[in-house]
């Protein structure tokens, strides 16, 4: 089974976005059963999949916030795990464990950037990840690249001990994809093509060798 998951201790940074668009890709081009956790309460990633219409490629839900992952489909090919916010300590630990590839979404802001460096260490310091029985990669995440923060922010993720993958651009279709159940590879190419460009060197990474231990 491959286990991508998402997180970042930092609330609001778009964890569930990526989570959900990821496992909209992994349904949308592989085949396969695809089951999406999601460990918030706030349970974003489930709300999106309520909205996801039913002629569309199947994605499993799991309410992994009740439940953790005991009830998981035991056809499941493509687990994407939607973490919450403000994990430390055994609570990380205990997440990183269900996990083979890691994603952690930086938004270009100073507060984001700095939680993010705290945050990446203790996640390089959790014993999986340490052994490198998991690996880690970073997105920087709704982005505006005319701005100085952007700089500030490529600059920190070059400088961090694990790849810097892509760069998401802050865009509506993310919007439009939400609201309607859909990742952003499901929207018409003329209005996504530029989205879609975007999260090519994240999916070739999620889809390579290079992003498994």
């Amino acid at each position: 089974m491959r286990t991508i998951m998402v997180i970042n201790a930092k609330g609001g940074c778009g964890k569930s976005t990526l989570s959900t668009n990821i496992a909209a890709y992994f349904a949308t081009h592989w085949e396969g059963t695809v089951t999406l956790a999601d460990y918030d309460p706030q349970a974003s990633s489930l709300d999106w999949l309520a909205k996801r219409p039913p002629e569309r490629d199947r994605i499993h839900g799991l309410d992994a916030h009740e439940e953790g992952l005991r009830h998981l489909d035991r056809n499941t090919e493509f687990l994407i795990i939607d973490a919450p916010a403000r994990s430390h300590g055994t609570e990380l630990t205990q997440l990183v464990r269900h996990a083979e590839t890691i994603v952690v979404p930086v938004l270009p802001s100073p507060i984001d950037i700095n939680a993010a460096s705290r945050f990446i260490q203790e996640l390089l310091d959790v014993g999986k990840v340490e052994r490198r029985e998991v690996k880690v990669a970073a997105v920087a995440n709704r982005v505006r690249e005319n701005l100085l923060i952007f700089g500030e922010l490529e600059q920190f993720l070059e400088k961090i001990k694990v790849p810097f993958i892509a760069r998401l651009r802050d865009a509506q279709n993310y919007i439009r994809a939400y609201s309607r159940g859909l990742g952003v590879h499901e929207l018409p190419e003329y209005l996504a093509y530029p989205d879609w460009e975007q999260w090519e060197p994240l999916v070739k990474w999620l889809e390579s060798r290079r992003s498994q231990p």
